[in-house]
Protein backbone atom coordinates (compact mmCIF):
# COMPACT_ATOMS: atom_id res chain seq x y z
CA UNK A 1 0.00 0.00 0.00
CA UNK A 2 0.79 3.68 -0.73
CA UNK A 3 2.66 5.24 2.49
CA UNK A 4 1.49 8.51 1.23
CA UNK A 5 -1.81 7.20 0.79
CA UNK A 6 -2.59 5.76 4.11
CA UNK A 7 -0.96 8.88 5.79
CA UNK A 8 -3.74 10.82 3.87
CA UNK A 9 -6.78 8.32 4.94
CA UNK A 10 -5.26 8.60 9.02
CA UNK A 11 -5.23 12.35 8.39
CA UNK A 12 -8.54 12.28 7.47
CA UNK A 13 -10.49 10.22 9.98
CA UNK A 14 -12.46 11.62 12.02
CA UNK A 15 -11.42 11.88 15.91
CA UNK A 16 -13.00 10.88 18.99
CA UNK A 17 -15.29 13.08 21.00
CA UNK A 18 -14.25 13.02 24.03
CA UNK A 19 -17.05 11.92 26.98
CA UNK A 20 -18.37 14.44 28.97
CA UNK A 21 -19.52 13.38 32.62
CA UNK A 22 -23.19 15.50 33.75
CA UNK A 23 -23.62 15.06 37.04
CA UNK A 24 -27.49 13.51 37.98
CA UNK A 25 -28.60 17.14 39.66
CA UNK A 26 -27.53 19.27 37.02
CA UNK A 27 -29.94 16.84 34.23
CA UNK A 28 -32.98 16.29 37.08
CA UNK A 29 -32.58 20.72 37.14
CA UNK A 30 -32.44 21.16 33.20
CA UNK A 31 -35.05 18.49 32.12
CA UNK A 32 -38.44 19.36 32.14
CA UNK A 33 -40.81 19.23 35.46
CA UNK A 34 -41.94 15.83 36.41
CA UNK A 35 -45.20 16.03 38.05
CA UNK A 36 -47.82 13.69 37.93
CA UNK A 37 -51.37 15.43 36.96
CA UNK A 38 -54.28 15.18 39.94
CA UNK A 39 -57.50 13.16 38.44
CA UNK A 40 -60.07 15.66 37.78
CA UNK A 41 -58.12 18.17 36.37
CA UNK A 42 -57.98 18.91 32.41
CA UNK A 43 -54.85 18.87 30.63
CA UNK A 44 -53.76 19.51 27.23
CA UNK A 45 -51.90 18.01 24.67
CA UNK A 46 -51.23 16.23 20.73
CA UNK A 47 -52.64 13.63 19.50
CA UNK A 48 -49.99 10.77 18.75
CA UNK A 49 -52.41 7.66 17.59
CA UNK A 50 -56.02 7.30 16.38
CA UNK A 51 -57.53 3.76 16.37
CA UNK A 52 -60.77 2.48 16.80
CA UNK A 53 -60.86 2.10 20.08
CA UNK A 54 -58.23 4.30 21.83
CA UNK A 55 -56.51 7.57 21.55
CA UNK A 56 -52.77 8.31 22.47
CA UNK A 57 -52.17 11.44 23.53
CA UNK A 58 -48.38 13.06 23.99
CA UNK A 59 -48.32 15.62 27.39
CA UNK A 60 -45.76 18.13 26.79
CA UNK A 61 -43.15 15.41 25.99
CA UNK A 62 -43.33 13.91 29.55
CA UNK A 63 -45.97 11.86 30.15
CA UNK A 64 -48.18 9.65 27.87
CA UNK A 65 -51.93 9.75 27.83
CA UNK A 66 -54.42 7.19 26.21
CA UNK A 67 -58.75 7.65 26.12
CA UNK A 68 -60.71 4.25 25.94
CA UNK A 69 -63.94 3.11 25.44
CA UNK A 70 -66.86 5.08 26.45
CA UNK A 71 -64.34 8.12 27.33
CA UNK A 72 -63.53 8.93 23.91
CA UNK A 73 -67.05 9.93 22.88
CA UNK A 74 -68.79 12.91 24.09
CA UNK A 75 -72.03 14.70 22.99
CA UNK A 76 -69.66 17.27 21.02
CA UNK A 77 -68.64 14.30 18.86
CA UNK A 78 -64.67 15.18 19.28
CA UNK A 79 -63.70 12.02 18.06
CA UNK A 80 -65.02 12.18 14.91
CA UNK A 81 -62.56 15.44 14.13
CA UNK A 82 -59.69 14.74 15.87
CA UNK A 83 -56.38 14.24 13.34
CA UNK A 84 -53.02 13.28 14.03
CA UNK A 85 -51.16 16.58 15.34
CA UNK A 86 -53.95 17.91 16.73
CA UNK A 87 -54.36 19.81 19.93
CA UNK A 88 -57.22 18.29 22.60
CA UNK A 89 -58.25 18.80 26.26
CA UNK A 90 -58.94 15.72 28.29
CA UNK A 91 -59.72 15.20 32.23
CA UNK A 92 -57.57 12.94 33.92
CA UNK A 93 -58.75 9.87 35.53
CA UNK A 94 -56.07 8.30 36.29
CA UNK A 95 -52.80 9.65 36.87
CA UNK A 96 -50.69 6.26 35.91
CA UNK A 97 -52.08 2.88 35.35
CA UNK A 98 -50.36 -0.23 35.51
CA UNK A 99 -48.98 0.68 32.04
CA UNK A 100 -47.76 4.02 33.28
CA UNK A 101 -50.09 5.96 30.90
CA UNK A 102 -52.21 8.70 32.64
CA UNK A 103 -56.15 7.95 31.72
CA UNK A 104 -57.88 10.16 30.40
CA UNK A 105 -61.50 11.33 29.07
CA UNK A 106 -63.04 13.30 26.36
CA UNK A 107 -66.59 12.81 27.58
CA UNK A 108 -65.80 14.83 31.24
CA UNK A 109 -63.77 16.95 29.44
CA UNK A 110 -66.72 18.12 27.72
CA UNK A 111 -68.86 18.17 30.65
CA UNK A 112 -68.50 21.93 31.61
CA UNK A 113 -69.47 23.02 28.14
CA UNK A 114 -72.52 20.30 28.38
CA UNK A 115 -73.25 21.76 32.00
CA UNK A 116 -73.42 25.43 30.26
CA UNK A 117 -75.53 24.33 27.40
CA UNK A 118 -77.74 23.10 29.69
CA UNK A 119 -78.04 26.05 31.95
CA UNK A 120 -78.74 28.13 29.38
CA UNK A 121 -81.45 25.77 27.88
CA UNK A 122 -83.22 26.08 31.15
CA UNK A 123 -82.58 29.93 31.71
CA UNK A 124 -83.91 30.75 28.36
CA UNK A 125 -86.73 27.63 28.17
CA UNK A 126 -85.35 26.05 25.46
CA UNK A 127 -86.08 22.46 24.02
CA UNK A 128 -83.22 19.57 23.88
CA UNK A 129 -83.46 16.00 21.85
CA UNK A 130 -82.43 13.10 24.41
CA UNK A 131 -81.88 9.58 24.06
CA UNK A 132 -82.75 7.56 27.11
CA UNK A 133 -80.41 4.32 28.07
CA UNK A 134 -82.12 3.30 30.96
CA UNK A 135 -85.78 2.62 32.34
CA UNK A 136 -87.11 1.99 35.83
CA UNK A 137 -90.67 2.22 37.69
CA UNK A 138 -90.70 5.97 37.89
CA UNK A 139 -89.45 7.16 34.06
CA UNK A 140 -87.00 7.08 32.06
CA UNK A 141 -82.78 7.61 32.43
CA UNK A 142 -80.03 9.27 30.21
CA UNK A 143 -76.56 10.38 30.64
CA UNK A 144 -75.12 13.23 28.70
CA UNK A 145 -71.20 13.82 29.32
CA UNK A 146 -71.74 12.07 32.84
CA UNK A 147 -74.37 14.47 33.54
CA UNK A 148 -77.49 12.14 34.58
CA UNK A 149 -81.26 13.22 33.21
CA UNK A 150 -84.27 11.73 34.48
CA UNK A 151 -87.92 11.64 32.88
CA UNK A 152 -90.40 11.35 35.36
CA UNK A 153 -93.38 9.06 34.31
CA UNK A 154 -95.62 12.16 34.67
CA UNK A 155 -93.90 14.24 32.81
CA UNK A 156 -94.23 12.46 29.20
CA UNK A 157 -96.80 13.56 26.69
CA UNK A 158 -99.62 11.49 26.17
CA UNK A 159 -98.12 9.74 23.21
CA UNK A 160 -95.36 8.19 25.41
CA UNK A 161 -97.35 8.02 28.74
CA UNK A 162 -97.55 4.00 29.79
CA UNK A 163 -101.43 3.77 30.20
CA UNK A 164 -102.29 0.34 31.50
CA UNK A 165 -105.00 -1.41 33.46
CA UNK A 166 -104.79 -0.96 37.12
CA UNK A 167 -101.46 0.44 36.92
CA UNK A 168 -99.34 -2.33 36.85
CA UNK A 169 -96.25 -2.29 37.50
CA UNK A 170 -94.30 -4.50 35.22
CA UNK A 171 -96.49 -3.47 32.31
CA UNK A 172 -95.74 -0.16 33.47
CA UNK A 173 -91.78 -0.99 32.89
CA UNK A 174 -92.04 -3.17 30.39
CA UNK A 175 -93.79 0.28 27.92
CA UNK A 176 -91.15 2.42 29.21
CA UNK A 177 -88.26 -0.32 28.45
CA UNK A 178 -89.63 0.25 24.64
CA UNK A 179 -89.18 3.90 24.76
CA UNK A 180 -85.00 3.24 25.37
CA UNK A 181 -83.15 4.72 22.40
CA UNK A 182 -85.99 6.88 20.87
CA UNK A 183 -85.44 10.63 20.56
CA UNK A 184 -87.19 12.71 22.75
CA UNK A 185 -87.81 16.50 22.77
CA UNK A 186 -87.61 17.82 26.26
CA UNK A 187 -87.29 20.79 28.67
CA UNK A 188 -85.41 21.05 31.68
CA UNK A 189 -87.36 21.70 34.58
CA UNK A 190 -84.66 21.13 37.26
CA UNK A 191 -81.21 21.74 37.59
CA UNK A 192 -78.81 20.05 40.24
CA UNK A 193 -75.14 20.54 39.19
CA UNK A 194 -73.95 20.22 42.60
CA UNK A 195 -75.07 16.34 42.34
CA UNK A 196 -74.94 16.36 38.69
CA UNK A 197 -78.82 15.88 37.72
CA UNK A 198 -81.45 17.64 35.69
CA UNK A 199 -85.28 16.76 35.88
CA UNK A 200 -86.64 16.45 32.24
CA UNK A 201 -90.15 17.12 30.78
CA UNK A 202 -91.15 15.91 27.37
CA UNK A 203 -94.99 17.32 28.56
CA UNK A 204 -93.63 20.48 28.92
CA UNK A 205 -91.64 21.16 25.46
CA UNK A 206 -95.23 20.24 23.99
CA UNK A 207 -97.06 22.67 26.46
CA UNK A 208 -97.36 25.97 23.97
CA UNK A 209 -98.76 23.19 21.06
CA UNK A 210 -100.84 21.65 23.62
CA UNK A 211 -102.17 25.18 24.60
CA UNK A 212 -102.78 26.72 20.66
CA UNK A 213 -104.25 22.93 19.48
CA UNK A 214 -106.82 23.04 22.58
CA UNK A 215 -108.00 26.81 21.64
CA UNK A 216 -109.00 25.51 17.95
CA UNK A 217 -110.36 22.09 18.99
CA UNK A 218 -114.28 22.20 18.28
CA UNK A 219 -117.07 19.84 19.18
CA UNK A 220 -117.38 17.92 15.91
CA UNK A 221 -114.35 18.10 14.57
CA UNK A 222 -112.93 15.02 12.84
CA UNK A 223 -109.42 14.14 13.25
CA UNK A 224 -106.47 11.53 12.93
CA UNK A 225 -104.52 10.27 15.43
CA UNK A 226 -102.35 7.42 17.24
CA UNK A 227 -103.48 4.89 19.91
CA UNK A 228 -101.67 5.99 22.79
CA UNK A 229 -103.28 3.68 25.67
CA UNK A 230 -105.76 0.86 25.66
CA UNK A 231 -107.37 -0.16 28.89
CA UNK A 232 -110.55 -1.83 29.80
CA UNK A 233 -113.07 1.11 29.89
CA UNK A 234 -111.59 2.50 26.50
CA UNK A 235 -109.18 3.83 23.84
CA UNK A 236 -106.85 6.51 24.44
CA UNK A 237 -105.72 8.19 21.51
CA UNK A 238 -102.95 11.12 20.78
CA UNK A 239 -103.44 14.49 18.20
CA UNK A 240 -101.88 17.23 18.23
CA UNK A 241 -100.06 17.41 21.23
CA UNK A 242 -103.55 16.41 22.59
CA UNK A 243 -104.77 13.52 24.05
CA UNK A 244 -108.27 12.04 24.42
CA UNK A 245 -110.74 9.29 25.53
CA UNK A 246 -113.19 6.92 23.20
CA UNK A 247 -114.87 5.23 25.83
CA UNK A 248 -115.71 1.65 25.34
CA UNK A 249 -119.40 2.84 24.18
CA UNK A 250 -117.80 5.26 21.37
CA UNK A 251 -115.64 2.27 20.00
CA UNK A 252 -118.41 0.84 18.07
CA UNK A 253 -121.98 0.70 17.41
CA UNK A 254 -122.24 -2.62 18.72
CA UNK A 255 -121.28 -4.80 21.93
CA UNK A 256 -117.93 -3.77 22.92
CA UNK A 257 -116.22 -6.53 25.44
CA UNK A 258 -112.80 -5.84 24.71
CA UNK A 259 -111.54 -2.84 23.46
CA UNK A 260 -108.38 -4.80 22.27
CA UNK A 261 -110.13 -6.02 19.64
CA UNK A 262 -110.63 -2.88 17.97
CA UNK A 263 -107.31 -1.54 17.84
CA UNK A 264 -103.58 -2.23 19.20
CA UNK A 265 -100.86 0.71 20.52
CA UNK A 266 -99.24 2.90 17.64
CA UNK A 267 -101.97 2.10 15.23
CA UNK A 268 -103.56 5.68 13.52
CA UNK A 269 -107.12 5.72 13.68
CA UNK A 270 -110.06 8.63 13.02
CA UNK A 271 -111.69 9.84 15.56
CA UNK A 272 -114.33 12.59 16.21
CA UNK A 273 -114.41 15.20 18.86
CA UNK A 274 -117.34 14.81 20.65
CA UNK A 275 -116.90 17.02 24.22
CA UNK A 276 -114.55 19.09 25.71
CA UNK A 277 -114.14 20.06 29.06
CA UNK A 278 -111.50 21.83 30.59
CA UNK A 279 -108.04 19.68 29.50
CA UNK A 280 -110.76 16.50 29.01
CA UNK A 281 -111.51 15.63 25.35
CA UNK A 282 -113.76 13.10 24.57
CA UNK A 283 -113.57 11.01 21.82
CA UNK A 284 -115.52 8.69 19.56
CA UNK A 285 -114.57 5.78 16.88
CA UNK A 286 -118.37 4.98 15.75
CA UNK A 287 -119.59 7.94 14.83
CA UNK A 288 -117.92 8.08 11.99
CA UNK A 289 -119.52 5.50 10.28
CA UNK A 290 -122.84 4.94 9.67
CA UNK A 291 -125.39 3.99 12.46
CA UNK A 292 -126.99 0.65 11.32
CA UNK A 293 -129.66 1.56 13.68
CA UNK A 294 -131.09 4.35 11.20
CA UNK A 295 -132.52 1.34 8.97
CA UNK A 296 -133.54 -1.19 11.37
CA UNK A 297 -137.40 -0.96 11.22
CA UNK A 298 -136.50 -1.86 7.70
CA UNK A 299 -134.95 -5.13 8.54
CA UNK A 300 -136.91 -6.30 11.23
CA UNK A 301 -140.70 -6.37 12.24
CA UNK A 302 -142.22 -6.88 15.03
CA UNK A 303 -143.85 -10.43 14.87
CA UNK A 304 -141.29 -11.64 12.88
CA UNK A 305 -139.42 -14.77 13.34
CA UNK A 306 -135.68 -14.75 13.26
CA UNK A 307 -133.44 -18.22 13.25
CA UNK A 308 -129.86 -17.11 15.48
CA UNK A 309 -126.80 -17.92 17.36
CA UNK A 310 -126.74 -16.89 21.65
CA UNK A 311 -123.47 -15.44 21.09
CA UNK A 312 -123.51 -14.51 25.24
CA UNK A 313 -125.27 -15.37 28.36
CA UNK A 314 -126.00 -12.88 31.14
CA UNK A 315 -127.48 -13.99 34.34
CA UNK A 316 -130.55 -12.15 33.38
CA UNK A 317 -131.11 -13.44 29.77
CA UNK A 318 -129.07 -14.49 26.61
CA UNK A 319 -127.52 -12.40 23.68
CA UNK A 320 -127.73 -12.71 20.19
CA UNK A 321 -126.10 -11.55 17.34
CA UNK A 322 -128.39 -10.00 14.48
CA UNK A 323 -125.14 -8.71 12.68
CA UNK A 324 -121.63 -7.05 13.27
CA UNK A 325 -123.05 -4.06 15.24
CA UNK A 326 -126.99 -4.85 16.47
CA UNK A 327 -127.34 -7.79 19.27
CA UNK A 328 -130.80 -8.60 20.32
CA UNK A 329 -131.40 -9.73 24.28
CA UNK A 330 -133.52 -12.71 25.33
CA UNK A 331 -134.96 -11.25 28.79
CA UNK A 332 -135.45 -14.60 31.21
CA UNK A 333 -139.07 -14.05 31.23
CA UNK A 334 -138.81 -14.37 27.81
CA UNK A 335 -137.30 -17.88 28.19
CA UNK A 336 -139.66 -20.88 28.80
CA UNK A 337 -139.73 -21.92 32.47
CA UNK A 338 -138.61 -18.31 33.27
CA UNK A 339 -135.23 -19.06 34.45
CA UNK A 340 -133.87 -17.10 37.27
CA UNK A 341 -130.38 -17.36 35.19
CA UNK A 342 -130.44 -17.49 31.18
CA UNK A 343 -127.92 -20.14 31.93
CA UNK A 344 -129.79 -22.74 33.63
CA UNK A 345 -131.91 -23.10 30.33
CA UNK A 346 -129.36 -21.41 26.94
CA UNK A 347 -125.92 -21.98 26.35
CA UNK A 348 -123.63 -19.80 23.91
CA UNK A 349 -123.44 -20.93 20.69
CA UNK A 350 -127.09 -22.98 20.82
CA UNK A 351 -128.77 -22.03 17.67
CA UNK A 352 -132.67 -21.00 18.67
CA UNK A 353 -135.64 -18.97 16.52
CA UNK A 354 -136.47 -16.17 18.11
CA UNK A 355 -139.71 -13.50 17.64
CA UNK A 356 -139.22 -10.04 17.78
CA UNK A 357 -140.84 -8.61 20.45
CA UNK A 358 -139.94 -4.97 20.33
CA UNK A 359 -137.87 -2.71 18.74
CA UNK A 360 -136.23 0.86 20.47
CA UNK A 361 -134.33 2.96 17.77
CA UNK A 362 -133.86 5.49 20.37
CA UNK A 363 -132.50 3.39 22.99
CA UNK A 364 -131.02 0.76 20.15
CA UNK A 365 -132.50 -2.01 21.94
CA UNK A 366 -133.99 -5.18 20.54
CA UNK A 367 -136.10 -7.63 22.07
CA UNK A 368 -136.90 -11.27 21.15
CA UNK A 369 -138.78 -14.27 23.32
CA UNK A 370 -138.71 -17.93 22.70
CA UNK A 371 -142.17 -18.24 24.03
CA UNK A 372 -145.13 -19.14 21.65
CA UNK A 373 -146.91 -15.88 20.31
CA UNK A 374 -149.27 -13.87 22.88
CA UNK A 375 -147.01 -15.63 25.85
CA UNK A 376 -144.92 -13.31 25.52
CA UNK A 377 -144.69 -10.80 29.17
CA UNK A 378 -144.21 -8.00 26.27
CA UNK A 379 -146.67 -8.78 24.67
CA UNK A 380 -149.34 -9.69 27.44
CA UNK A 381 -148.20 -6.16 28.38
CA UNK A 382 -149.10 -4.42 25.18
CA UNK A 383 -152.26 -6.44 25.06
CA UNK A 384 -153.52 -5.40 28.26
CA UNK A 385 -152.48 -1.41 27.69
CA UNK A 386 -154.31 -2.23 24.88
CA UNK A 387 -157.73 -3.39 26.20
CA UNK A 388 -157.63 -0.89 28.61
CA UNK A 389 -157.17 1.99 26.25
CA UNK A 390 -159.95 0.09 24.39
CA UNK A 391 -162.19 -0.03 27.55
CA UNK A 392 -161.24 3.96 28.12
CA UNK A 393 -163.07 4.70 24.66
CA UNK A 394 -166.26 3.11 24.88
CA UNK A 395 -166.70 4.43 27.82
CA UNK A 396 -166.15 8.01 26.91
CA UNK A 397 -168.45 6.70 23.65
CA UNK A 398 -171.80 5.76 26.11
CA UNK A 399 -170.75 8.90 28.42
CA UNK A 400 -171.10 11.12 25.25
CA UNK A 401 -174.37 9.25 24.20
CA UNK A 402 -175.92 10.23 27.81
Amino acid sequence: MDDSKTATAVAEAPKAHKAVVVPMEQLLEESPSFTLPEPGTIVEGTVLTIAKKHIIVDLGGVLTGMITGREMKDSFNTTDELHIGDHVSACVLEAENDEGLVVLSLRRASQDKTWDKFIKAYETNQSLKVRPKEANKGGLLLEVDGIKGFIPVSQLAPLHYPRVNGADSAKILARLQELIGQEFTVKIINVDKENGKLILSERAAFERERYDALATLKVGDAVEGTVSGIVKFGIFVAFGGLEGLVHISEIAWGHVSDAHDFARLGDKVQIKIIGIEGDKISLSMKQLTKDPWEEIEKKYKVGSTIKTKISRLAQFGAFVQLEDDITGLIHNSEIPGNPDDAAKALTAGQDVEARVIEINKEEKRIGLSLLPEGESAVEKKEKKAKEEKEEEEEEEVVEAKA
